[in-house]
């Protein structure tokens, strides 16, 4: 099976070869085992830093409901003669003890996107800082910064909508250093064959979190009042912080209770990939090819999974007269199929390189394939299911859980191609992908104006083709190795 593997990517490193899994250059040093090992436990810490993250990020989607008043959201409401003979009776609260606000839907808008104005600045900076000083403490004192603000969301409501506008302003420049951090972290504790285990568990807790806050949110709406959902979360997002202080070490070399075999089995199978220079060679980086490609695909990505997120629980609720809000449940299953997909390929993965000797580009590019072009077809398949809101459920599912499979194609693909810069790459990659969670919903808004079937189907057809854009031109362009640009001082000749 080798051979012809092999020979589907010759042409695809710089050199002609891919030699990211082999390090046929370096002496091998056996896998010291995965149970208790100090690189999962750092997996298992951040799969619960991200589970806090998203449970910060959208809890306010489901405590928003509560803090408008019904009188303001029933008058501004657009009506859609669309299957109307769904419509059900409206539930009263059990609790109703929170303070309400009157904010029409421009300005609920306006509060829920503000969160991407802040998210986006801090990306590129993010991953430049954690390239300087390491990710552990930017990662921890993000989530920390985040937690805090949320702390705060009920006080800055009060004082008004500006306010409570800039205060997720600035949880989002806390967030947007997260993701970069960790991809600096990683690109000292993960040897090549578990880059993708060690990132699809560590990643994973987003979904996670997005499963457990959506219905959990509800629940305290519900029984208690809406601002214990921030307190709560809060709350969980200091306690976390204080673990990940104490208990992580930004690399394997620091790290106290780490066995003598797991570390030299870590530096030896990153012995080639890392760069010693110090500076950061921003312009072969920029020109860089494989690097525009996960640009590419992780834009359009972004933009079929933000039309998921946003856009088609409105779609469900205004066309089909089916709240996802009145069912935590149903509204988390599509996240906890992308949490077990991004676990289960995550180990399909790195067995493929590892035991079945698929080269690094090859698992790419087909997990990249599945991941976006699944999506798009049942997002398309969203447009055609008349007034049948159980199958509107089910494509939901099918489609955000296919997209668990890019974590282990395009996601990563920062880490293969120069895993020394990886945080900077996943700043870059990030600060174009936050782009369709700002623009997406206003486009979606300008195409709907009278909320038609036909409408929506619009809505679907552009997020579907640019999805299957971005996997053929991730494709096409992708590379699985160390590109010169990343090992060395001289940016084309290796050291």
């Amino acid at each position: 099976m080798r051979s012809p593997i092999r020979g589907l990517t010759s042409s695809d490193g710089e050199e002609g070869s891919d030699r990211t899994p082999l390090l046929q250059s370096t002496p091998r040093v056996e896998a010291a085992p995965a149970c208790c090992s100090a690189r999962y436990n750092l997996a298992v810490l951040a799969f619960f830093g991200f589970f806090v993250l998203y449970a910060l990020r959208v809890n306010l989607s489901v405590a928003l409901v509560d803090m408008v008043d019904s009188n303001t959201t029933l008058a501004d409401n657009r009506t859609s003669k669309e299957c109307a003979e769904h419509s059900a009776p409206i539930k009263v609260l059990h609790n109703q003890t929170g303070k309400r606000y009157q904010w029409d839907a421009e300005t609920q808008g306006w509060i829920l996107g503000s969160f991407f104005y802040g998210y986006i600045i801090t990306q590129i900076p993010g991953g430049y800082i954690a390239s300087k000083v390491g990710g552990k403490l930017l990662l921890g004192f993000g989530i920390l910064g985040t937690a805090v603000f949320t702390l705060f969301t009920p006080i800055a409501a009060d004082f008004g909508v500006g306010a409570l506008i800039v205060l997720r302003a600035l949880e989002g420049l806390g967030e947007g250093v997260t993701f970069p951090a960790m991809h600096a972290m990683w690109s000292s504790w993960a040897p090549p064959l578990e880059r993708s285990k060690l990132l699809s568990i560590s990643y994973a807790g987003a979904q996670l979190g997005t499963v457990i806050s959506l219905p959990l949110s509800g629940i305290i709406c519900f029984y208690m009042n809406w601002t214990y959902v921030f307190y709560l979360f809060g709350i969980i997002g200091i306690i976390w912080f204080i673990l990940w202080i104490f208990l992580v070490s930004e690399t394997p070399e620091t790290h106290k209770t780490i066995s003598r075999h797991e570390k030299e089995y870590i530096l030896s199978s990153l012995k080639n990939q890392l760069s010693s220079q110090k500076s950061v060679p921003w312009m072969p980086m920029l020109k860089s090819l494989p690097l525009w490609a996960i640009v590419v695909a992780h834009f359009s990505y972004n933009w079929t999974f933000y039309t998921l997120l946003t856009l088609l629980p409105t779609y469900m609720k205004e066309i089909l007269r089916f709240n996802v809000q009145e069912n935590g449940l149903l509204s988390a299953l599509p996240y906890f199929g992308c949490w077990l997909c991004m676990i289960l390929s995550g180990q399909a993965a790195d067995n493929l390189r590892a035991k079945w000797n698929f080269s690094t580009i090859c698992v790419r590019r087909v997990f990249s394939l599945i991941g976006m072009i699944g999506p798009a077809v049942f997002l398309v398949a969203a447009g055609f299911i008349g007034c049948d809101y159980s199958l509107a459920v089910a494509f939901l599912t099918i489609s955000t859980t296919l997209g668990g499979f890019c974590s282990s194609g395009f996601s990563i693909n920062h880490l293969d191609i120069a895993p020394s810069y990886a945080g900077i790459l996943l700043g870059i990659t990030n600060t174009f992908a936050t782009i369709p969670g700002m623009v997406g919903p206003v486009i979606a808004k300008s195409l709907t104006p009278d909320n038609t079937i036909r409408e929506w189907q619009i809505v679907f057809y552009i997020a579907a083709a640019i999805n299957v854009f971005g996997a053929i031109f991730f494709t096409l362009f992708a590379k699985g190795e160390v590109q010169n640009w990343a090992l060395d001082d001289r940016h084309g000749h290796r050291s």
